[in-house]
């Protein structure tokens, strides 16, 4: 499976970006079986859980990102949404989508991620 995220750019503080990452090669049914999340990076920092969603699409996001962001997804397009309102110059990082476990693995290997850059 090859993990395609799209959607990043440069957006001032307070503007919204809406990220996509497709799962190609990916058998649909797989697909709608996985929990996915959205993880980022930022420069020289570890990467970070930011929001997921379940096989039956229930949401978690991590506490900084609450009432900004959205994750959504379209099984039909093996497709992983995050709608991030209110960018902050925190947010700044690259973006990645993968499966999501509670002991931290993942299933797919990770693909080359979407950056954004939010500036003050």
């Amino acid at each position: 499976v090859q993990l395609q995220a799209s959607g990043g750019g440069l957006v001032q503080a307070g503007g919204s970006l809406r990220l996509s990452c497709k799962a190609s090669r990916s058998i649909l049914s797989v697909f709608s079986g996985k929990n996915m999340a959205w993880y980022r990076q930022p420069a020289g920092k570890e990467r970070e859980l930011v929001a997921r969603i379940s096989v039956g699409r229930e949401s978690t996001y991590e506490d900084s990102v609450k009432g900004r962001f959205t994750i959504s997804r379209d099984n039909g397009k093996k497709t992983v949404y995050l709608q991030m309102n209110n960018l902050k110059p925190s947010d700044t990082a690259v973006y990645y989508c993968n499966t999501y476990h509670p002991l931290g693995t993942y299933d797919w290997n990770w693909g080359q991620g979407t950056q954004v850059t939010v500036s003050s």
